[in-house]
């Protein structure tokens, strides 16, 4: 695709994940940006500080480890593990924020969950700039937001797993999420909740959404699906996907498409 002159982008390496950001329009460019920008990247930082599984002194590592309990942590941990458990339940066990470990222990991983809700946190800060289309995006997941008058919305590309230089579909968005899980890029980091099975019909499951919190956590649950990862997806409301077999079969999963979505490939 020909880079659009128009659009102006930032970077930042956060939560261990590129974050960036595109605008286009009135304010693209200008100090109420760079506010928003400044801001956003603190969040951001903070939400590393707080959930890093990284990091030693991470609130969810001194959770995990039992040295506090979750009534003392930000109440964002509570927000975020009862999310988790949403997701759970929703997806019959297969998305746990409680890993299995090789011991047999359950360990506590919020990671799934955390950073679609992190953007999703994020982009809002991003509704303060009138006439301006935002795009924030952490590691291939985004927010999408058309505000510029006249503007067409943004085109996302899904790339092949198996060639990261090519483009399998064109996700059009104009008020949206996109959200992909798969194992090119970080290894056979995306298990079955239940059985600690790793993927291997499937090579990568895109969704879109309205919201990126459950864009992210469809992804992750349908692609820890495997084979079984589209007939579920089907029966998630305001969902469409595009799923990418290990064989290089592209499926585009239809379904009630959210507002402003769509996808063609």
């Amino acid at each position: 695709m020909t880079p659009d002159p128009r659009v102006h982008r930032r970077v930042e390496q956060l939560m261990g994940l590129p974050v960036s950001l595109a605008l286009r329009g009135r304010h693209a460019d200008d100090g109420l940006a760079d506010d928003a920008w400044a801001r956003a990247v603190e969040q951001l930082r903070e939400v590393d500080r707080v959930f890093s599984t990284y990091r030693e002194d991470s609130w969810v590592s001194r959770l995990g480890r039992g040295e506090v309990e979750v009534a003392d942590c930000p109440p964002e941990i509570a927000e975020v593990l009862a999310l988790g458990e949403e997701a759970r339940r929703e997806s019959f066990g297969v998305f746990d924020v409680r890993r299995p470990a090789a011991d047999g222990r359950r360990v506590l991983d919020p990671s799934g969950v955390v950073k679609g809700w992190a953007v999703a946190r994020a982009a809002r800060l991003f509704e303060a700039l009138p006439e301006t289309d935002v795009c924030l995006s952490a590691g291939g997941d985004m927010v999408a937001r058309t505000a510029a008058p006249g503007s067409t919305g943004w085109r996302i590309g899904v790339e092949d797993p198996a060639d990261p230089t090519r483009v399998v579909a064109v996700v059009p968005v104009r008020d949206g999420a996109v959200a992909t899980s798969g194992s090119v890029h970080r290894g056979a980091h995306v298990t079955h909740g239940r059985s600690g099975a790793v993927p291997t019909a499937v090579a990568s499951v895109t969704v879109v959404a309205a919201d990126l919190t459950w864009a992210d956590i469809d992804a992750t649950a349908a692609f820890a699906l495997d084979a079984e990862g589209p007939a579920w997806l089907r029966t998630r409301p305001g969902r469409r996907a595009v799923v990418v077999w290990a064989d290089g079969r592209t499926e585009v999963v239809q379904g009630v498409a959210p507002a402003g979505a769509a996808v063609s490939g």
